[in-house]
Order: C-alpha cells, then sequence, then structure tokens
C-alpha cells in the first residue's frame, strides 16, 4: 500500500496534468459544435470499430426481444395485406384499367446496425454503420421495425450520426390516423418512452388509444410511418391549441437494427418548396427571364395597347421635319471656308 501512495506522490504531476489534458478536451467538445464535427469525421473510423466490438457483444442478449417484436410487426403486416387485398380487389372490380399502369417506385431502404445510441443525455444521438460510400446522406430519416427513429445528421465514410426523436432539436410532422389533424412531435427531455403532440387544433377529437403516424409533409419520411399512441393531455395546452402526450413505439433503449429511407424525389421535392418559399426566386429570375414579375404579372388588354401606340406615333412625325429645316443652315456657313483656301492658292501662283 505504501509503496503504492509513493508511486502517486512520485508521479503527481503527471497525473495532474493528464487529468486537465482530458477537462480541457470534453469542455472543448462539448458546447462547439465545430469541433464536435472535427472530431466527428477524424475519429469516426475509430471509435466506429469499438463500437462494433462492444456491440456485436451486448446485441446477442438483445435476439429474444428483438425476435418478439419482428413476429408482433409481421402479425401486424399480415392484417394489413388481407385489408389491402380486398380494397384492391374492390378497386379492380370498380375501374380494372387503373391499376395496370406501373407505379413509380419513389421510396427505398438501406439496412443499418446501431452502434452507439445514448437516450439520457439532453441532447441524444444514434450512431450507425453505414456512411456515405452506402448511399447514406444528411436529411434521410432513420426508422425500425416499430417506428421512427430519427435523421441522419453528419456522414463519414463508414458510419453516420442520427438525431435521435429524443432530442429537443428536432421535430417532426405527424398527425392522428383517424381524422388526419396533423401537429409537430417533440421530446420533453423527461422519459425515452414518450413525446408530445403539439400545435393540435382545440377542437380535434381524440381518444386514448389513437395511432399517430407520420404526415408525409416533408421528403424525408413517407406518410403513414407509425410513432406512438396516445396516452391523454399534455402540459401546454392553451386556448387555441391542444397538446398530447405520446407513448412513443420506438424502443429506444434496445435499438439494434435499422433502416435508412431514401427517397428519389427528394430533390424535386425540396426544390418546388424553395420556390413556394420564394428562396430561390432570384436565381430563376436570372436563369429565365420571362418570369420577372414585371413581364408575367403586367398584362396589358387590346384597348391599352392601342392607346399606348397613338402616342407614341404622335411625336416621331415633328420630331423629323425639325432637324432638315435646321441642317441646310449649318452646312452654309463651313462651305465658303474650303474654297477660300482653294482661290488664294489659286491666285498665290
Amino acid at each position: 500500500m505504501n509503496n503504492l501512495l509513493n508511486f502517486f506522490v512520485k508521479h503527481s504531476a503527471w497525473f495532474i496534468f493528464a487529468i486537465y489534458v482530458i477537462l480541457s478536451l470534453v469542455l472543448l467538445f462539448k458546447d462547439n459544435p465545430y469541433q464536435q464535427s472535427v472530431y466527428l469525421t477524424s475519429a469516426n473510423s475509430l471509435s466506429a470499430t469499438v463500437y462494433k466490438a462492444f456491440n456485436s457483444v451486448t446485441s446477442y442478449f438483445h435476439l429474444k426481444d428483438i425476435n418478439e417484436s419482428l413476429q408482433e410487426r409481421n402479425a401486424a403486416l399480415e392484417m394489413e395485406l388481407i385489408e389491402l387485398k380486398g380494397q384492391l380487389g374492390q378497386l379492380e372490380l370498380q375501374s380494372p384499367d387503373s391499376l395496370r399502369q406501373p407505379a413509380l417506385r419513389q421510396y427505398d431502404f438501406v439496412m443499418a446496425q446501431v452502434i452507439s445510441n445514448s437516450i439520457a443525455q439532453p441532447n441524444n444521438y444514434i450512431t450507425i454503420d453505414r456512411g456515405f460510400i452506402d448511399g447514406i446522406r444528411p436529411e434521410m430519416g432513420v426508422i425500425d421495425q416499430n417506428g421512427v427513429v430519427g435523421i441522419v445528421n453528419v456522414v463519414g465514410p463508414h458510419a453516420a450520426r442520427v438525431v435521435s426523436l429524443l432530442n429537443p432539436h428536432m421535430r417532426l410532422s405527424c398527425k392522428l390516423r383517424k381524422n388526419d389533424f396533423f401537429g409537430s412531435l417533440v421530446w420533453d427531455g423527461k422519459s425515452p418512452r414518450y413525446a408530445v403532440l403539439e400545435e393540435l387544433p382545440k377542437h380535434v377529437k381524440y381518444q386514448k388509444g389513437d395511432t399517430i403516424v407520420t404526415s408525409g409533409y416533408s421528403a424525408v419520411f413517407p406518410p403513414g410511418i407509425v410513432v406512438g399512441i396516445v396516452e391523454g393531455l399534455a402540459r401546454g395546452t392553451t386556448d387555441s391549441f391542444t397538446s398530447l402526450r405520446v407513448r412513443l413505439t420506438t424502443n429506444f433503449s434496445q435499438l439494434s437494427n435499422v433502416r435508412i429511407i431514401t427517397n428519389s424525389m427528394k430533390e424535386q421535392v425540396d426544390a418546388l418548396r424553395r420556390a413556394e418559399l420564394g428562396i430561390d426566386t432570384a436565381a430563376n429570375i436570372q436563369m429565365r427571364p420571362e418570369l420577372k414579375p414585371e413581364i408575367v404579372d403586367v398584362v396589358p388588354s387590346q384597348e391599352q395597347a392601342n392607346k399606348a401606340e397613338k402616342p407614341a406615333q404622335q411625336p416621331t412625325p415633328p420630331a423629323q421635319p425639325v432637324q432638315p429645316i435646321q441642317q441646310p443652315a449649318q452646312p452654309a456657313q463651313p462651305v465658303p471656308t474650303p474654297e477660300q483656301p482653294d482661290n488664294q492658292g489659286g491666285e498665290q501662283p
């Protein structure tokens, strides 16, 4: 024991130096977004390797729960498939030609595995083992077999960071499945099992057990993905809007396998929405001059056009005769000037 104490006393300066270095690094990367992004991009490969080794050990103990949830999800999908088949049969009887046209596949999925996850922090993030080499890009939605997980934020070559739904900075557009009234789902920072659906109209009728799904008002998530179940009223209800407490269907403490949603029409949808908001109006005018408001909005009638042409033609005739009247008076003066030197030159010889 004395030898151990003497060792710490002898090398106390190095231990103090190491403690100060660790504290400085924690403070540097904790509150500075730029340093956080640099850390993620530079140390992503090393941290991903460590997380993979740790996750391969811990994921084995969750296989039973994952299999149970998959069986429940498969049973629900089978029931929905039976209902859809019945609806398609009715539609074929009503309009058989409309269903023969091939449908455009807008959404696709990329499977990934969770290698790091946090649920007890003020701002929670998830790390997955897929990067831009696998086709992952920022602002892609992430789901699992139970519901919504988050949105991709930072992408590296072989790993990516996902902003978890358990992050107060993320707001998800959702709606009640039975009546299509929509609002914004946000995590209140308390329990990882619950969130709050805000900005619902006051007159919305709901019941405990109603399903909350994605609204589809963005190019990130398709409509109809299950998010949670209504538990009741939440704090924050005002005279104009209602807030509902929602139990999330995704169990963030047991995340293992997720799916990243790829949207082939995301760029087109984003461009159209930017045009609606007027963000790229200047770019459109430069590329297409016919879209200028002065040209598109002002369309004169035929009577106005005739009236506008008549005054434009009247001032032109008087302007033309005025100029030739003054022109002969002006060249009359310079005419003798060239003759005088010619006559003088002729008299001198």
